[in-house]
């Protein structure tokens, strides 16, 4: 089983003293209030006011809410350590736990995003887990998987939504580009494409590569929107299938030199997984290569990484599609081999922890 030398020292000992175990244990038990206080702690400005040290009534006056409110939100902030506060003034102030939540763009992000699409929806993750279908997806939508509804969720779900996918996968672009243009690439199928930022950053670094992406209908409706007007845009193209439908092929013409799926494969299970790469494999020539870059948890340097990933793997399960999941390195590349491909070689922590899987057919 592959772990990152640093998971490893924490995931194969039990190192916290039973105090720590105990307490961490009521924070779970008390998660939905834990939640809530630190997500108004940030909506009302009140992490950012005490930046400067401030008294209850001054925080009621400037927040506008009633001093009991602001009692209450900070001491329970104070008993959660985002705030500390002075006993003989008593003036509270802003704790390092409190400054991420308020600074830390990633913190920020997961925020936003469990509270706008996963929140209502994870009351139904027993639910989820016992019959294999998103049975939290109700509360945002009538669709059978979240991805028919991306373009008619509720206005702060879908900017949640996209806040999300965007943040986790922008930051690895300029990598994932020298990697996959490392190679001489003319055309290039981008499967999942979603609203085409790949392909805009694809032909903006490579003014003769023509990109085809393939998604469903109203996904590629939503990228025609996105990318109109962007330079490039003529060399980007749409292909419109489910790739769910295992009667769906991918397009075998032109002939593509690499196939990139980023954040797909963890929609889907481990069956239509292996459904998908036969397919790819299917129109790869010995030339094509395919590049696979997912956030694996396993592959990560730091274990707050981990556990974000470790997380997010409840929102697919309760959320967007009930069956998929963010998988181990181990468990994709024994797909990938029984699809009938074989990885060439792996490149770790790009951007934020994406991994890049370079994959070629098994001829």
């Amino acid at each position: 089983m592959y772990l990152d030398e640093n998971l490893k020292k924490q995931y194969t000992n039990d190192s916290l003293s039973a105090y720590q175990a105990q307490r961490l244990a009521q924070v779970y038990a008390f998660g939905p209030m834990v939640f809530e206080v630190a997500r108004l702690m940030v909506k009302w400005g009140i992490f950012e006011m005490l930046e400067t040290p401030m008294t209850p009534g001054e925080v009621a006056d400037k927040a506008g809410i009633s001093v009991y409110a602001a009692k209450c939100l900070l001491e329970s902030s104070l008993t959660m350590q985002t705030v500390t506060v002075d006993t003989e003034t008593g003036r509270y102030s802003l704790a390092k736990t409190g400054w991420f939540l308020l600074h830390d763009r990633s913190t920020r992000v997961n925020l936003d995003f469990n509270h706008d699409v996963n929140y209502q929806g994870m009351f139904h993750l027993e639910e989820a887990l016992k019959e294999g279908r998103p049975a939290g997806l109700k509360c945002l939508g009538d669709w059978p998987t979240v991805y028919e509804g991306l373009s008619q969720l509720p206005k702060a779900a879908q900017e949640s939504w996209f806040a999300f996918d965007h943040f986790y996968s922008d930051g690895s672009f300029e990598q994932a580009l020298a990697l996959v243009f490392s190679r001489p690439t003319k055309h290039l199928m981008d499967v999942g494409g979603n609203t085409g930022r790949w392909a805009l950053q694809c032909v903006r670094h490579n003014p003769d590569v023509e990109v085809t992406i393939v998604d469903l209908p109203q996904q590629i409706a939503m990228m025609r929107e996105q990318t109109a007007g962007q330079p490039g845009a003529d060399r980007i193209h749409g292909f419109a299938t489910n790739m769910l439908d295992d009667r769906s092929q991918l397009p075998a013409d032109p002939k593509f030199d690499a196939i990139w799926m980023s954040q797909f494969l963890d929609c889907f299970s481990e069956s239509q997984i292996v459904s998908i790469l036969r397919r790819a494999a299917a129109v790869m020539t010995s030339g094509t290569r395919l590049y696979i870059m997912e956030t694996f948890w396993d592959r990560q340097r730091f274990d707050t990484a981990a556990f974000c990933l470790a997380q997010t793997s409840l929102y697919f399960t309760a959320i967007a599609n009930g069956n998929s999941k963010m998988y181990h390195s181990d468990d994709l590349v024994r797909l990938i081999r029984e699809a009938g491909l074989e990885v060439e070689e792996i490149h770790d922590l790009l951007g934020l922890g994406h991994s890049v899987v370079v994959c070629r057919v098994d001829l």
